[in-house]
Parts: structure tokens; sequence; C-alpha cells
């Protein structure tokens, strides 16, 4: 679990309840699972909600920005609910996270792959 998970509100009238927090913090604290071991301990994640009314209706807005070492990811998204948005962002955030652990570990494979190429030719040629 993502242990460091600052919630905030956009304006000061819109009041995070205990329920949406624990929602929040079970969501975005099960991201780590995606992440590479060393990086777990000292990820955090910045959670900001924002709630309007307008001409469409009431608009509930999430966008976490999650600081792993290396890197900043951020999602954004608006709907109607805002357990919603926090849904989305969670899923989001984990395509992400999947996307970044596949590039990291698909260039040691190639460079291994390389690395066992070279010392087959090496090899081959002095027989």
């Amino acid at each position: 679990m993502i242990k460091h998970i600052d919630i905030a509100a956009a304006q000061k009238t819109y009041v995070i309840d205990a329920d949406l927090n624990k929602y929040i913090q079970k969501k975005i604290g099960k991201l780590d699972r995606h992440m590479k071991k060393a990086n777990r301990e000292v990820a955090r994640a910045d959670v900001k909600l924002k709630e309007s009314t307008g001409k469409g209706g009431k608009k509930c807005t999430c966008e976490v920005i999650l600081h792993i070492p290396g890197k900043k990811l951020t999602a954004s998204e608006s709907t109607v609910n805002m357990y919603a948005a926090v849904d989305i962002v969670e899923q989001k955030l984990q395509n992400q996270l999947k996307k970044s652990k596949e590039k990291q570990s698909g260039n040691t494979n190639k460079r291994k792959a390389r690395a066992r190429k070279s010392l087959s030719e090496i090899f081959s040629r002095k027989s």
C-alpha cells in the first residue's frame, strides 16, 4: 500500500467525508502492486478533489499525481460521481504504471539478449 496519500479539496466548501477518504486510500493505495519493489516505500500520491455545478449539472473532478523515483505520473477525470472519478483515475494510473514497468524491463531484456548474442558469436568464432 502507498502510505503517503495526501487528499485535499480544491474548494473550502467541499468536505471530504470518511467514506470517500477510506475509498481513496484503498483504491490509490493498491497502485503499488504495479511498481518496482524498490519504489514502493518512497512512492507518494497527491489527490485533489473538486466539485462544481453549472449548466451541465454537478461535475466531480479527481486529479491524482503519483510521485515515484524518477517519474511523476498524473491522471485526471471529471464525472457526475466522485467515486466513479476515483475509479477511472485509478485505472488510468494503473495503465501508466504498467507501461512504465514494461519499458524499464523491456530495455534490460534487450540488453541481455544482445549480450547473449555477442557472447554466442564470440564463442562460435573460436570453434
